[in-house]
C-alpha cells in the first residue's frame, strides 16, 4: 500500500485559527482538545484578541486570518475552523483563500437550524456580546434573511471581566455556568416562539447539555459542528 504525502503533519483533519486569549477553556471549547474526539492543529494570530474582533476590526485585519488559514492547510488538515463566532465575518473571504472547507462560525448553522425547525418561529443565538452582533455577522453566513432572536453575555459580570475584557485569566466556572443559563433562560423567556438554540461563542460549549436539560431545546454549537465536519472530511468504512 502507498501513502500519499506532501504535507508537514499527516492525520489532522481539523485546523483552528485561534485567536489570542489566555482565559480558562474547558472541555468543549474548540481550544481544549481534551474534551473533542478528533486530532486538531491550532494556529494563534497573535495580538488578535476577542475585543479586537468585536470591536470593529480594521480592514486588513481578515488578512491575518488567511495567512493563518493558509498556513493550516500547507500543513494538511482538511478543514478549517475558527475559535471565535464572530469570525462569521470572514467566511466567504477564508472559504475561498483555501481549497479545503471553512466553517468560520457556529453561526453558519442557522439556515440549517431554521429548516430543522420547520421554517417557523426563530433560531435563538446565544452570543458573546449581542451588541456587537450585527446583521453583517449573519449575512456573512447566508442567514441574514432568518428571523432569530438574540441574547448576549456582555451584562453578566464574570462572562464579561473575564472573557470580553480579559481583566484576569482566572474564571469561576460555576459562576459561569449559571450566568449562561441566566441568559439563555431570558432567551427563551421574551422569544417562545424559539425552536433551537445556536450557541455563537465558543466558551459556551462546556454548558450545552445544562442548556438542554433545563430549556428542553436542541443546542447547536461550534464542537458539535466540528465533529460532524470531521466525521464529513474523513469518512471510515462501516462494519
Amino acid at each position: 500500500m502507498k501513502l500519499q504525502g506532501g504535507t508537514n503533519i499527516c492525520g489532522v483533519t481539523i485546523g483552528v485559527l485561534c485567536l489570542d486569549s489566555r482565559f480558562p477553556k474547558p472541555p468543549g471549547h474548540i481550544k481544549n482538545p481534551s474534551g473533542l474526539n478528533f486530532p486538531v492543529l491550532y494556529e494563534t494570530i497573535a495580538g488578535a484578541t476577542v475585543r479586537k474582533l468585536l470591536d470593529g476590526p480594521p480592514a486588513d485585519f481578515v488578512d491575518l486570518f488567511i495567512d493563518a488559514a493558509r498556513m493550516l492547510e500547507s500543513e494538511g488538515v482538511r478543514a478549517i475552523t475558527g475559535s471565535c463566532g464572530f469570525l462569521a465575518l470572514y467566511q466567504k473571504e477564508l472559504a475561498n483563500a483555501v481549497r479545503v472547507p471553512v466553517f468560520a462560525s457556529s453561526l453558519i448553522q442557522i439556515p440549517l437550524v431554521y429548516n430543522m425547525i420547520g421554517r417557523c418561529g426563530k433560531v435563538g443565538v446565544l452570543t458573546a456580546s449581542a451588541t456587537s452582533l450585527s446583521n453583517r455577522h449573519f449575512e456573512a453566513v447566508g442567514a441574514g434573511d432568518i428571523p432569530v432572536a438574540i441574547q448576549g453575555m456582555e451584562d453578566f459580570r464574570e462572562f464579561r471581566e473575564v472573557i470580553l475584557e480579559a481583566q484576569r485569566t482566572t474564571m469561576d466556572i460555576g459562576k459561569i455556568e449559571n450566568e449562561v443559563l441566566a441568559s439563555a433562560k431570558l432567551l427563551v423567556k421574551t422569544n417562545p416562539d424559539v425552536g433551537a438554540i445556536v450557541l455563537e461563542c465558543t466558551d459556551m460549549p462546556p454548558y450545552a447539555h445544562i442548556l438542554q436539560r433545563k430549556l428542553r431545546l436542541p443546542v447547536f454549537d461550534l464542537t458539535t459542528l466540528a465533529t460532524m465536519v470531521h466525521d464529513v472530511v474523513l469518512r471510515r468504512p462501516y462494519s
